[in-house]
């Protein structure tokens, strides 16, 4: 049988190369039996087979432009799908963009979302909408770290055509509850609103935002179950005094007046970051500079 020629038996092996997919970008020069491969055949891929995506000995890490700064939501703590990333600098920032790249925020869901900054020493960082349920989020920032997790997607709403607040997880109804909201003058503003502190006693006194407690409209009393949802003193809590209301008519100065068992469960329910949705008042809506008017 004649043998075949030496250049045959050398395209056959370029051939298996090919199909196994070894062969990727080769300059293959053939004399003879020898068959040789250049360098450039295999190249090394970012993290693949011996490619490191960290930095070269000789290639020093960018420092952060910022000494470690405060993240609002600790380690390991669950927060609602409307929570923002808070980022508060020791110092004022004069360089945004730089101390942008160096705030890390990663997650198990990966949702679009952007910085916005509230002032040169603070920059907030949310999803373009409300978080996925149950997503696990890690923060780096210049040396401060948080992994924290966001919890289900409790969001309420509150129709003040109906009177009624309507608390849902995941979409499916829980439960309802008549409410009470603010008084033609004291209108509840419509918006989006983030659930802060959950207060199982707490004093509310008008002259805080310049009604004096001797004023017609003024007031100093201890409610109780009050769940802040704005800086500016809007809560859901307990108001056994409007009960015959509830459901019917507005009687607070803004708040949401609810019975103190319905009170008491929105408290024991609800996480910091969860969100409540205000619709059909005629009190404008809520600043997005109120500190926790994010979405609006």
């Amino acid at each position: 049988m004649d043998e075949k020629p030496m250049h045959f038996q050398a395209n056959t092996q370029q051939a298996r190369w090919l199909r196994r997919g070894l062969l990727l970008s080769a300059a293959v020069a053939v004399t003879g039996a020898l068959v040789t491969v250049s360098a450039q055949a295999q190249p090394v891929l970012p993290g693949v087979g011996t490619g490191s995506t960290q930095p070269a000995v000789d290639q020093p890490v960018e420092q952060a432009p910022f000494a470690p700064p405060n993240i609002n939501i600790a380690d390991g703590e669950t927060v609602g799908v409307a929570q923002p990333i808070i980022v508060t600098f020791k110092e004022p920032v004069e360089d945004r963009a730089a101390a942008e790249r160096h705030i890390k925020i990663t997650s198990s869901t990966n949702p679009a979302g952007y910085f916005y900054w509230t002032s040169s020493r603070q920059v907030r960082w949310k999803p373009a909408e409300f978080w996925p349920a149950n997503t696990d989020v890690n923060v780096v920032a210049g040396g401060t770290t948080s992994s924290f997790h966001i919890g289900d997607a409790v969001v309420s709403y509150v129709d003040d055509d109906t009177k009624m607040i309507t608390v849902t997880v995941n979409g499916e109804v829980v439960r309802e509850m008549p409410t009470s909201l603010g008084k033609p003058g004291y209108e509840t503003p419509n918006g989006t609103y983030i659930v802060g502190e959950r207060l199982e006693k707490m004093t509310m006194d008008s002259s805080t935002y310049g009604v004096p407690v001797t004023d017609p409209e003024g007031y100093k009393l201890e409610v109780e179950y009050a769940t802040r949802l704005s800086n500016s003193g809007i809560f859901v809590h307990a108001a056994p005094w409007s009960v015959g209301q509830q459901g019917y008519s507005n009687a607070s100065h803004g708040c949401l007046n609810v019975s103190t068992a319905d009170a008491k469960w929105f408290l024991e329910n609800s996480h910091r970051g969860d969100a409540v949705i205000v619709s059909n008042t005629e009190g404008g809506t809520l600043s997005a500079g109120d500190g926790l008017g994010d979405w609006n």
